[in-house]
């Protein structure tokens, strides 16, 4: 039983990895906090960082706005992989290859029964997550990463859910 155990441990550290949720070279940052808010401005999610010894930190992230849609990007170092965000209804996921994070990722997003349409320029998309502020509906939604071929999906959001969509590309 205790060896079963250890390769289940195992197994979902190597998972962890590559999906890039695990940190093996900084542990000390997994006991901290973040948490993350819309400012009062509403253009920009602020995260706040306290740590092990009581420091807090600050960054600020734009928080961009198409017609009725907001987003923005995140994902680049532990502190935003672990915040608990906005619950905003979409989360896209862009990684390249087994287990990389991806960003300059370039996205656009097409309701299937309305004409409504949000485009998202590449340099907006600092980090593999981007975070999207939709209504409920069935989108198209088109990844492009450089001069490589577009990937699609097709999404539907349903009120009160996240739904994570990964865009992958082949290294």
């Amino acid at each position: 039983m205790r060896l079963w155990r250890q390769r289940l441990t195992m197994a979902g550290l190597a998972l962890g990895m590559a999906l890039g949720t695990v940190d093996l070279f900084d542990a000390s940052l997994s006991q901290a906090a973040t948490s993350a808010q819309v400012t009062e401005a509403g253009n920009a999610i602020e995260l706040k960082y306290v740590g092990e010894d009581g420091t807090s930190t600050k960054e600020v992230l734009p928080l961009h706005q198409v017609g009725s849609a907001r987003y923005f990007s995140t994902g680049i170092g532990l502190e935003e992989r672990t915040a608990q965000y906005p619950p905003f209804p979409l989360k896209l996921v862009f990684v390249a290859g087994p287990k990389a994070y991806v960003t300059q990722v370039a996205v656009s997003i097409k309701d299937t029964k309305t004409d409504m349409a949000v485009r998202i320029p590449s340099d907006q998309v600092t980090g593999p997550w981007l975070f999207v502020d939709l209504p409920a509906g069935t989108y198209d939604i088109t990844a492009v990463r450089g001069d490589r071929a577009g990937v699609t999906q097709r999404v539907e959001l349903v009120p009160g859910c996240t739904k994570v969509a990964y865009f992958r590309w082949t290294e």
